[in-house]
Order: C-alpha cells, then structure tokens, then sequence
C-alpha cells in the first residue's frame, strides 16, 4: 500500500520561512518523480514544483520560482519543499504527489498523493 506523509506545515509570519516534507512508503521512490501542489480555500489545486527520478531535474510553476526549492533524498523516501519569503497568499493546504510521468504539471498526472498539510501565512 502505497502512502505518502507530508509533515512541517503551520503558521508563520510573512516573510518567513517553512520546510515540508513528504515521506514516502509501499512505492520504489527513487523511480518515481516528485512533485507539490497547494490548495486555497475555493481554488483549485495548484502545481507548484516537480522532481525527477534520477538525476532529480527540478521544474517550478511561475508564481513561486526562486522562493521556494524542492529536493530529494531517495536514502530515505522524501521529497522536500522549502518555502522561503512567504506571503499571505501562499496560505493554502500543500500535498505531496507521486508520478510515472516527467514533466508532469497536472494533478491527473500523478498516481499517488498525501493527505495534505496545512500552511497559514500572517501578515
């Protein structure tokens, strides 16, 4: 059974910064890309940034390029969004997706998602 667990939301003051991270179980991780969405209340879900397997190619969504950096480390199944100067508008709920497919922008794009984690940005 395939499970992904993202950890490291909550509230931070504009400006701030947060590290989440998404642990990975029941998949061969190393073979799948990565990537991060986010969800505001009435919105839709929202690419944010992709991670491939291997030599772990990075893709990022206009709105956040140069903010926020994902990695990964495949020692230990987890995929990571660092959220550097944070703003009001990035308060949404953040998930984590796993994906066969490179480049991969689109939720109907990947196979598997986490459960979500909470980021709330004050200004």
């Amino acid at each position: 059974q395939v499970q992904l667990v993202e950890s490291g939301g909550g509230l931070v003051q504009a400006g701030g910064s947060l590290r989440l991270s998404c642990a990975a179980s029941g998949l061969t991780f190393s073979t799948y890309a990565m990537g991060w969405f986010r969800q505001a209340p009435g919105k839709e879900r929202e690419f944010l940034a992709a991670i491939r397997w291997g030599r772990g190619t990075t893709y990022y969504e206009d709105s956040i390029k140069g903010r926020f950096t994902i990695s990964r480390e495949d020692a230990k199944n987890t995929v990571y969004l660092q959220m550097n100067s944070l703003k009001p508008e990035d308060t949404a709920v953040y998930y984590c997706a796993a994906g066969a497919r490179w480049l991969a922008t689109t939720s109907r794009d990947y196979d598997y998602w986490g459960q979500g984690t909470q980021v709330t940005v004050s200004s």
